[in-house]
């Protein structure tokens, strides 16, 4: 598990989150909540990490719903600061565009 990865976790564990307004939009598209997206933190699996993103060092996880569907979900902290961790963006992933875990592209 990357340092990274596990800070996010541990910001999620004590409440430091907030949620970006298009975080919400993409929830809201895809029928998703946000309990939810908090739960799955538990299981997540790290798909890529992007430690140079111009905003802030982000991860992209494989995360599951509460039916156990696939759902990707980008968690951001923003460059200067140490916390909260936010949710960028939280989609289900194309089984066109990924593979047949959702892990590596096609």
């Amino acid at each position: 598990m990357s340092e990274f990865f596990q800070r996010v976790r541990d910001l999620i564990s004590v409440g430091e989150v907030r949620i970006s307004e298009h975080g919400y939009d993409e929830l809201v598209e895809d029928g998703l909540t946000a309990r939810e997206i908090l739960a799955g933190i538990l299981t997540s699996v790290v798909v890529e990490e992007y430690p140079d993103y111009p905003k802030g060092h982000c991860v992209l996880l494989l995360q599951k719903d509460h039916a156990g569907n696939p759902v990707h979900v980008v968690w951001g902290i923003p460059n200067g600061y140490d916390k909260p961790v936010v949710l960028v963006m939280a989609y289900r992933p194309d089984p066109e565009r990924w593979d047949e875990h959702f892990l590596r592209r096609r």
